[in-house]
């Protein structure tokens, strides 16, 4: 083929040199016409080389001549690669390439040649062009575009189905037959894939399956030259099977057993079933469904889309009395598998399914929900309106006991025994409310009499109905008013009333005046209105200037009530118009209910009974102060003595246990304090028949210790050690000095002189004035 393409290029040399003459022939009789010079032709060969020639260098490309006949005639080239890679014999025209060309670098090159005179450097002809071609050999294998090569095709898809496609180039030149053409061969893989001239991959296997194998790698060959061996390259490419729905989802286990409480709510979660799908989870569409058991109205089995499991729900609530166990059969099944391509091995997966309830402590259940009752308002004889009734739904069967738990209205409008009863305390009020509602818990009564802590409630509706108890009201609308000259038949103001009663269906409210000897009259409407008119006409402002005018209002209830309402008539003066021009201005009354009236006095009454207080207070102060005024500086020390003397002492000769001159500096001063009844003068001795003894002197101490509780005039002292009686058996009676100070004896005490040094302290106590007294 090459010797072929080189005497082909050489027959058509010869020709491109005759044609290239011609022009130069042509081009130089244009411009030389004047000078009439010789015309002279550029003569050589068609320049080609190979590439990649193996031979040593220089390698002879062609030849350049030229018709001038010079003996000092030059050859020379120029070009971007003159004199480097090309050169030529300036003699013979002979040009040679001193470099092995790569066609698939520089496909071909382009110089111009010119002939000199190499005496003076003068061109001898034009230059001329010339273009040096290399010839193409195959000497580059083809290459793939990427090393690693991906794809994907649907698991099970049939024989024949695209994949994916490889590219490989070759640099050689694509013109010349063989040189660049790339054919493709799977090397590895080859007995699931294989692929075309145009590097497209098909399958040539319809059960490829992803569950058994998810990816596949071949090699692929690429060559040129069809027909010989040529050069080649391989990469790799890595197919992924997508999955299908091609799988029905399998239980993992034959049976589930679960355990669940009996108050378990409706729509709770009881237990979870597992199945296995081998698809991907976009692809798991499990679908669960009943197959043995009549349960289907107590159970429902839901996916989880996430987790494809079938939770297991009660669609109604359970109760351990009445079904301890369920137990039936379930199916787990996908309706969107994909049946061309199903796998042999049955559809249906089949478990069984166990539910054990459990009991609990139930709350008491109700027996009905929720109660109505309706009673008539006011009706004093309606004391019990009904019952409620809750059981213990255990086994135990406990007894129940009810609370009411809330009210609306609040209040203690109705009542609910222990057993159940629904009570009125009173008649109710449609008025007030017409309807009542509360809440009653019930609650079981353990064995120890304790209320148990689960309860269930109920709601207990009142409805109360209408009975007629209320007298229709006029609407008070603005002041009516009229003129002093109205004439007759004029209206003045349009009434309306209102009951708080339901209106009665057989007909509107009737008006009525109470008196008719007035200057007015009342036209009924008949749509519950009634117009006020004037009579006569001609109103005397001197006589009246307000008219208080009765009403009559009744309503059609059974009984029929009517109450009697008072319209304030104004008389005004009025224009030509009958605009009003002045008129006078009534005192608007004001009212204070009842209620505020109650706590306006409770309001005084406190004040008052505070004030009280504080005034007795002040009193009770001021006397004690005054009490105390009595006793000069003194006081004070007086008071240390008597609270620090906490012994009896040995006598009348014992004088260490307190200082008596402060008792005798009261004396000396002259101080005359006030007198008062001592309490120890009231102490009365016993009756004589009574055994003297430590009964005696017992009941004297108790008698002493309540007076000294009760007689808020004495002084606070802590302790106080005195004897106002020595005994019934004592021949000297009581030798107490206190008991004698407030005496109204006239003893002279003188005597204790003669008794002797033992006696002195008293001589010394009791010498003084029969009349000073001495208080502490």
């Amino acid at each position: 083929m090459k010797k072929l393409i080189l005497l082909f290029s050489l027959f058509l040399a010869p020709a491109f040199a005759h044609k290239e003459t011609q022009k130069t022939k042509q081009n130089f009789s244009s411009n030389n016409t004047s000078h009439k010079r010789l015309k002279r032709d550029w003569i050589w060969n068609q320049m080609h080389i190979k590439e990649e020639i193996d031979t040593p260098l220089p390698h002879h490309v062609g030849k350049i001549t030229s018709s001038v006949r010079n003996n000092n005639a030059k050859y020379i080239i120029e070009g971007e690669y003159a004199n480097t890679i090309f050169k030529v014999e300036e003699t013979s025209g002979d040009v040679y390439a001193f470099e092995r060309l790569d066609r698939e670098k520089k496909a071909e090159y382009e110089l111009t040649a010119l002939i000199i005179d190499r005496r003076n450097n003068q061109s001898l002809e034009p230059p001329s062009k010339f273009i040096i071609k290399v010839y193409d050999i195959n000497d580059n294998a083809p290459v793939f575009v990427q090393k690693v090569f991906n794809g994907s095709v649907p698991e099970m898809s049939p024989v024949g189905t695209s994949v994916t496609k490889v590219t490989a180039v070759d640099a050689d030149d694509p013109t010349v037959t063989g040189h660049a053409t790339v054919t493709y061969q799977v090397i590895k893989g080859d007995e699931y894939f294989t692929v075309d001239d145009s590097g497209v991959i098909f399958t040539t296997r319809a059960d490829l399956d992803r569950e058994n194998q998810s990816t596949y790698e071949i090699i692929v060959k690429a060559k040129d030259a069809p027909g010989s061996s040529g050069d080649s390259s391989t990469a790799t490419v890595i197919i992924t099977l997508t999955d299908i729905n091609d799988n029905f989802p399998v239980f993992k286990h034959p049976s589930f057993h679960f355990k669940v409480p009996e108050n378990v709510s409706v729509g709770g979660e009881v237990g979870r079933v597992k199945v296995e799908d081998v698809d991907e989870p976009q692809h798991r569409n499990t679908k669960y469904s009943f197959v043995r058991g009549d349960y289907r109205d107590t159970f429902e089995i839901v996916a989880n889309p996430f987790t494809n499991e079938g939770i297991i729900r009660p669609k109604k609530p359970l109760d351990f009395e009445k079904v301890a166990e369920y137990r039936f059969d379930i199916e787990a099944t996908d309706p969107t598998v994909d049946l061309r391509y199903f796998k042999s091995g049955g559809s249906r997966s089949i478990s069984t399914v166990t539910i054990e309830v459990t009991d609990v402590d139930e709350p008491p259940v109700f027996t009905k929900l929720p109660y109505e009752f309706k009673v008539r308002e006011n009706d004093p004889e309606k004391k019990t309106l009904g019952s409620v009734w809750a059981y213990d739904p255990d086994a135990a069967k406990r007894k129940i006991r009810f609370v009411r738990r809330r009210a609306s209205p609040n209040g203690d409008y109705i009542r609910v025994s222990d057993t159940g009863i629904i009570q009125l305390p009173k008649p109710l009020d449609r008025e007030f409310s017409s309807s009542y509602n509360i809440t009653v818990a019930a609650q079981e009564i353990l064995e120890d009499g304790r209320l148990s802590d689960r309860e269930s409630h109920a709601q207990v509706h009142v409805t109360v109905t209408d009975e007629n108890d209320n007298a229709p009201e006029l609407v008070y609308p603005e002041e009516p008013r009229v003129c002093e000259n109205a004439a007759p038949g004029k209206v003045i103001i349009r009434i309306s009333a209102t009951d708080k009663d339901e209106i009665s269906p057989r007909g509107f409210f009737k008006y009525s005046l109470a008196a008719e000897d007035s200057n007015f009259s009342l036209v009924e409407n008949y749509d519950n209105t009634a117009n006020i008119t004037v009579k006569y006409g001609q109103f005397n402002r001197e006589l009246a200037k307000i008219h208080y005018l009765p009403v009559i209002i009744s309503d059609n209830g059974d009984p029929e009530l009517s109450s009697t309402n008072t319209l304030v008539i104004s008389v005004c003066k009025c224009n030509e118009k009958g605009n009003f021009t002045f008129c006078e201005e009534r005192a608007k009354q004001v009212g204070v209910s009842i209620q505020a009236l109650v706590a306006i006095f409770i309001c005084i009454f406190t004040i008052i009974v505070f004030f009280a207080v504080i005034a007795l207070l002040i009193l009770l102060r001021k006397r004690h102060k005054k009490d105390l005024s009595g006793l000069g500086r003194n006081v004070a020390e007086i008071h240390e003595q008597l609270v620090t003397y906490d012994e009896e002492g040995g006598g009348e000769m014992d004088t260490t246990s307190y200082d008596v001159s402060v008792l005798n500096s009261v004396r000396k001063n002259g101080i005359k304090p006030e007198t008062v009844p001592s309490p120890y003068a009231q102490v009365q001795k016993p009756p004589g028949n009574l055994t003297s003894g430590a009964g005696e002197m017992e009941i004297m101490i108790e008698v002493k210790k309540d007076e000294a509780d009760n007689d808020r005039d004495l002084l606070p002292y802590d302790t106080l050690h005195i004897y106002g009686y020595e005994g019934a058996e004592s021949i000297a009676e009581s030798l107490s000095s206190l008991e004698s100070g407030s005496s109204d004896s006239d003893i002279d005490y003188d005597f204790l002189n003669d008794w002797g040094p033992r006696f002195k302290m008293l001589a010394e106590l009791y010498g003084s004035e029969p009349n000073e007294d001495f208080v502490y």
